[in-house]
């Protein structure tokens, strides 16, 4: 009788155990995070991702990066949706296929003057962007931009004639380039859909002539070696975010949340600080390799801007919401009024 009782209670632990190794297991699956990007490996974006992982398995989340074989941005929000990938870094051309209010932050070409604006309306705007991503099953863990988007040609272009209706422009392939196509067409320029991998070929080849880009992007994928010039207009701050699945986040523990959204926010805040940086340094080296800088003179720059405003009427209803745009145009002649001063 006594050893039946004993038996008894040694089935009990038995299950308690393998209950408990159950348990552990299943928790194991819901903090292991897979998150994609199309940042390539080994560069600032890349290191910062990695070093924020390590954060966060101290929290008990693994998070694997992954920078190759994504596809397109449109794709790596697809992975999402099926839960092949939890969390991405994407620009705003991605992060538009959840939701296009984001197109605010960066599909308006030359309407903000500095970095200090369009960090002043993306602050402004990230309640509302948050919740929108929010209600589509996403939740954002941090908001950066990496510096402007600048103009690579092969030839020399001052004036927008020179690149509108002289040069062929790339463009971006698949829907996340749709509305580039848009505002280069409203501008009078001629675009050519690409993917980015065959840039660099077309260029030699003559296909294309000039890549509208970030400086870090121009200096790795080596345009420069073809495009001898760039001009200096702050066309459109290049925009992201880090976002992760509403599932996703959900299932880790809230007590661990708070903690994992800080180590987002500083990651977060390192990228844009560093890569802002790093745009600066890219310039200066691509132009010790041969590259020349065209710096605008005033009067040049407004040549730019009439052309810029010229295509807002087709931004604005047409890719940017009319909400959203006449909302970034309000809270910039509020931040002018007052000298920055907010």
């Amino acid at each position: 009788m006594l050893v039946s009782v004993r038996i008894d209670r040694l089935f009990a632990v038995a299950i308690v155990l393998a209950m408990a190794g159950g348990m552990c297991r299943t928790a194991q699956a819901q903090t292991r995070i897979l998150l994609g990007t199309l940042a390539p490996n080994g560069s600032t974006y890349h290191k910062e991702l990695l070093g924020m992982g390590e954060r966060w398995q101290q929290q008990g989340v693994k998070l694997t990066v992954y920078t190759s074989g994504m596809g397109s941005e449109p794709e790596i929000v697809r992975r999402m949706r099926v839960n092949q990938l939890q969390a991405a870094l994407l620009t705003v051309g991605g992060l538009a296929e959840i939701d296009n209010s984001v197109t605010a932050l960066q599909e308006m070409p030359m309407m903000f003057r500095s970095l200090d604006e369009a960090e002043y309306v993306r602050r402004q705007l990230s309640a509302d962007l948050d919740k929108r991503l929010f209600d589509k099953g996403f939740v954002v863990l941090f908001w950066a931009d990496t510096g402007w988007v600048r103009f690579f040609s092969r030839d020399a272009g001052v004036h927008p004639d020179d690149l509108c209706k002289k040069m062929k422009m790339f463009v971006t392939a698949g829907p996340g380039g749709n509305h580039q196509v848009e505002i280069m067409k409203a501008a009078g320029c001629h675009p050519v859909q690409l993917e980015w991998s065959d840039a660099i070929a077309e260029l030699q080849t003559g296909m294309i002539d000039a890549v509208p880009t970030s400086p870090m992007v121009a200096l790795a994928g080596q345009f420069n070696l073809v495009t001898k010039h760039m001009i200096e207009v702050n066309w459109v701050p290049l925009v992201g975010a880090l976002v992760i699945t509403r599932k996703a986040w959900e299932s880790i523990p809230p007590a661990r949340q708070q903690a994992l959204r800080q180590a987002a926010e500083n990651t977060g805040n390192r990228i844009q600080s560093l890569s802002r940086t790093e745009s600066v340094q890219a310039v200066e080296a691509m132009k010790k390799r041969g590259m020349q800088v065209h710096v605008v003179t005033p009067d040049e720059e407004a040549e730019w801007r009439k052309l810029a405003e010229r295509v807002y009427p087709t931004i604005r209803g047409g890719i940017v919401p009319a909400d959203m745009f006449d909302r970034v145009q309000q809270l910039l002649q509020k931040y002018r009024s007052t000298g920055g001063r907010q």
